[in-house]
């Protein structure tokens, strides 16, 4: 296996949502497309930049929803009007006014259980570890800077042109290459006898 193929990608470093979203621009700009932000906060635009496409969680929702309206109806409208049909007062069998709250239930039950499932296939979650999280300066990402990750699956990836390229963003800190995994740490072995 050679470093390419044990490398997620290089990180930099950035200070302010105005030097990350110039830095995305560029680098999408310069032709790489498996590129990342990542902030500690929105930042106005940078979604654009970074050249994502609108969800498809609320269509889910939508599907859900009147997927669960319309069990929820003629569950109701099956017991009531077809299995068992009861005469209560000289109602009709298919009294929907009396439907309406399960079925509203139903709409809010399925619709939450799709988007929230829908995100976690959407995401390819769960995923517990990330390289990311290897990298000892990644943990600022959540309180107070910006990091931008060209992810070594691009075309154009190539350790030593992409490091010179993030240079020119004037990143502050140095070009930090992010393994696949965390170095191996040997542990000693407490039974081998010192040299």
């Amino acid at each position: 296996m050679n470093a390419q193929q044990r490398v997620h990608g290089l990180l930099a470093e950035f200070w302010t949502p105005e030097e990350i979203l110039k830095a995305t621009r560029v680098a999408r700009q310069a032709g790489y497309q498996d590129v990342d932000a990542y902030t500690p906060y929105t930042v106005e635009g940078l979604a654009e930049e970074l050249g994502m496409r609108r969800s498809r969680i609320p269509s889910l929702v939508l599907i859900g929803g009147l997927v669960g309206a319309g069990v929820g109806f003629f569950m109701q409208y099956y017991t009531m009007a077809v299995d068992y049909p009861y005469n209560s007062g000289g109602r009709p069998y298919n009294s929907w006014p009396a439907f309406i709250p399960v079925t509203f239930e139903m709409l809010i039950l399925v619709a939450s259980l799709a988007a929230f499932l829908g995100m976690l296939l959407i995401n390819g979650l769960p995923h517990p570890n990330h390289p990311l999280f290897n990298v000892a300066e990644f943990a600022r990402a959540s309180q107070d800077r910006y990091f931008l990750c060209i992810e070594a699956s691009d075309e154009k990836f190539d350790v030593h042109e992409t490091a010179q390229f993030l240079g020119t963003l004037q990143p502050h800190g140095p070009i930090i290459v992010v393994p696949i995994e965390p170095e191996a740490v040997e542990e000693p072995d407490p039974a081998a006898k010192p040299n």
